[in-house]
This record gives structure tokens, sequence and C-alpha cells, in this order.
């Protein structure tokens, strides 16, 4: 399995591991969020459109943060290449208003 942040042990910001600091520390990972999101919003790809979606993200990176994403049951491979799980679904359901949110909070620092 690959080395992600599990419940129960140590993970950024928690000594203890509870549950959703486990989540941040995975989902904090660079471009974690934006794989998921992508393949949450986008559908099923195969890793080289999965890479052009992303824009700036390189193979090794794309490839490391698959490895986490699949072996935390957030995404998997299928015949149409990689897709989030329904458990990755559920997820980016979670982050929409989160997102939703962070644009009425950005309106704080609009200059005009």
């Amino acid at each position: 399995m690959a080395d992600i942040p599990q419940p129960g042990s140590p993970v950024r910001g928690s000594r203890s591991g509870v549950p959703i600091m486990a989540v941040f520390d995975l989902l904090g990972r660079n471009w974690a969020m934006g794989v998921l999101w992508t393949l949450s919003k986008g559908g099923p790809c195969t890793f080289r459109v999965l890479q052009d979606r992303c824009e700036t993200i390189s193979p090794s990176v794309l490839n490391a943060r698959l490895k986490e994403l699949r072996a935390a049951g957030l995404v998997e491979r299928s015949d149409q290449g990689y897709r989030a799980t329904p458990l990755g679904l559920e997820l980016y359901g979670l982050l929409v208003p989160l997102g939703d949110w962070s644009k009425r909070w950005a309106t704080r620092f609009d200059p005009t």
C-alpha cells in the first residue's frame, strides 16, 4: 500500500491521527485535491488526459498522487482509465460547499 495518512496514526497536525486530520493530510499533498476534483468533475480519463487536465502536474507527482488516492480508496482504475470511486465522489460532494464558501471568503480580499 502507498504511504498514505492513516486514521489512528500520527499525521500532519495530529499526533493521535484523528480521521479529519488524516484526510486533511492526504488532501493537502501537492495536487491530491486537484486530481480528485478533476476526476470527480470530469469523469474517467487516462493518465495522459488527466495530466493534460491538471495542466502543470509532472508525471511523477501524478503517479504518486494516483497511488495514494487509490490506496485511500478514493480513486480506481477502470476500462476508461482512472476514475473517482463512490467514496471519492462522496468526498467531492462534501468539498463543493467548501469551494462555494471559499469564493465568498475571497471577496474579503477583493481590492475593488
